[in-house]
């Protein structure tokens, strides 16, 4: 992989190549992908993508570890209402369902079991930190504070692009979502606000 700062032409073909590669991996997942399809799509050649990624493996974990970090960015964490941090991870699953499939094939095709990353690739610290102080705090029901947080973002999952039951899109009626959301929100709140008896 190239190392060297890139010029604006170069650059425009590094974000060519991640946006047809991130719809490519997202629909025929890492085995499935095909090198051919992305360079043809992205308007450039093998060689200047191996340049950039070194390899498939490479390009997705490009693309892979860019969409963890658009997560904890777009849809920050707020401890102290964990039933709207869930609402809001609903709403990004709709913009950009692509970024819940990648991490399917990741889990599929990668890691069966366990963390879907290696602890130093992992990007819940502040998460963690966050639902620990509103736990100490008396706002979140007390537990292993990772397990908490599988469990909101596993609720805010469930009509996500890789639901076993149903899977939602953008396009249904907006009556429709602002359903889901106050059920979502409902059912977070009572799982997770922090009885009485436990401050």
């Amino acid at each position: 992989m190239t190392d060297r700062p890139l010029t604006s032409r170069g650059a425009a073909t590094y974000q060519r190549i991640l946006d047809v590669a991130t719809q490519e991996f997202a629909e025929h997942g890492i085995a499935g992908a095909r090198i051919e399809r992305i360079v043809a799509a992205a308007r450039t050649n093998k060689a200047q993508l191996y340049a950039y990624f070194g390899n498939k493996e490479g390009l997705f974990d490009a693309i892979f570890f860019g969409s963890l970090e658009r997560i904890v960015n777009v849809v920050p964490i707020d401890a102290t209402d964990l039933a709207d941090w869930a609402v809001r991870l609903y709403d990004e699953y709709l913009r950009r369902p692509d970024l819940i499939r990648l991490a399917t094939w990741a889990r599929l095709e990668r890691r069966p079991t366990g963390h879907l990353v290696d602890d130093p690739d992992r990007l819940d610290d502040r998460k963690l930190r966050a639902i620990a102080e509103a736990q100490a705090a008396g706002l979140v029901h007390r537990g292993d504070p990772f397990d908490v947080m599988a469990m909101v973002i596993a609720m805010s999952m469930a009509w996500s692009p890789v639901s076993n039951v149903y899977a939602a899109t953008a396009q249904e009626p907006p009556e429709v979502h602002e359903q889901r959301r106050s059920l979502l929100r409902e059912s977070v709140h009572r799982a997770v606000a922090a009885d009485r008896k436990e401050g």
